[in-house]
């Protein structure tokens, strides 16, 4: 299987940003995971909008995939009862 690159949106690197840094060390480590399987075991496609969701904790990773490509956009990166708004 070929790897995927990941691409962060600005949204999702401001995001980001402003979570501490303990959090943004394990989502950190779960994005790059996607680069080898961006359809993980626990991963959901999205109802209503387009994308898939990852849980880690309490926070979600929206993200996109490009298979023709082999791109992986992460759209948006938050709580669970911030994140779908």
């Amino acid at each position: 299987m070929s790897e995927y690159k990941i691409v962060i949106t600005k949204t999702a690197q401001k995001q980001l940003d402003k979570l501490p840094d303990i959090v943004v060390e394990t989502l950190s480590a779960v994005i790059l995971s996607l680069a080898d399987d961006p359809r993980p075991p626990g991963c959901k496609k999205l109802k209503g909008r387009d994308g898939w969701r990852i849980r880690q904790g309490n926070y979600r990773i929206i993200y996109d995939i490009f298979d023709e490509i082999l791109v992986v956009e992460i759209v948006a990166v938050g709580h669970r009862k911030d994140i779908y708004n």
